[in-house]
């Protein structure tokens, strides 16, 4: 099984505008994920529509592939950065994972382990769960909340806590039911990644403003694969501060 990770990395951000260029210690923070990626696969590459940071990309002899600028979600990014890839490299891939760009510190075991779900043929999209262990976080609505079937197939993504728990208080909630929290990094089967970004905005996704969900209400199944660890995110600057002071990166 042959695997293509890709990260897509843009420029303008409302919270943090130039966040993949973002030095972290001695390096980018693109470049920290990128050699994060680069332990899990062999073949990795950033998708970006920016110079700035297909140039640092680069720089550090990384590989980056440019895209468009109309695209409206990273899986979209995604899906034409595969496509130039495969072009540009004349290999072909079975799987495309998409690695968050904003995520310097991911483990590869996960990235492994998600990867590793598509061994079994029936396996279109997938994707990684924590489970939830306080009240602030599963009624963060910034904290989207998936449930799954016994198969662990997800069923729906919600930013409210699902499901409701019918009569008990709902600071007692996360002790009565197991809730889990998605983690956003994606893995697709490379044609069923071109097929899903033809499909037409949803209104479940219109409404939870979740891309995930219009590919389940098209039917579309998307396999959940559980981990105990989640990698620190930069949303913001103070974001980025807290790291710093906590990772102590070289």
């Amino acid at each position: 099984m042959k695997v293509l990770g890709i990260i897509p990395a843009r420029f303008q951000s409302s919270r943090f505008p130039g966040k993949p260029l973002a030095m972290i210690g001695s390096k980018a923070m693109i470049q920290r994920v990128y050699e994060q990626a680069s332990k899990a696969f062999d073949d990795v590459a950033v998708a970006t529509d920016d110079d700035r940071i297909f140039q640092k990309v680069i720089s550090f002899n990384g590989k980056a592939v440019m895209t468009s600028e109309s695209h409206q979600s990273g899986t979209d990014r995604t899906a034409e950065a595969a496509l130039t890839y495969q072009l540009n490299t004349k290999k072909t891939f079975d799987v495309v994972v998409n690695i968050q760009g904003d995520e310097p510190f991911i483990r590869p075991q996960q990235l492994q382990q998600l990867a590793a779900t598509f061994e079994d043929p029936s396996v279109q999209i997938a994707t990684l769960v924590k489970k939830i262990e306080t009240e602030e976080e599963l009624f963060n609505e910034n904290a989207v909340k998936v449930v799954k079937n016994a198969q662990n197939g997800a069923l729906y993504f919600s930013r409210f806590p699902i499901p409701f728990m019918r009569g008990a208080d709902k600071k007692d909630w996360v002790k009565k039911h197991t809730y889990f929290k998605h983690i956003g990094v994606y893995a697709y089967r490379y044609s069923v990644l071109q097929e899903i970004t033809k499909l037409p905005q949803s209104s479940l996704e219109l409404s939870e403003k979740l891309e995930q969900n219009r590919w389940l209400e098209n039917g579309y199944k998307i396999k959940v694969s559980e981990t105990d660890f989640q990698s620190l995110a930069v949303d913001t600057p103070e974001d980025l501060e807290k790291i710093i002071a906590t990772m102590n990166p070289d």
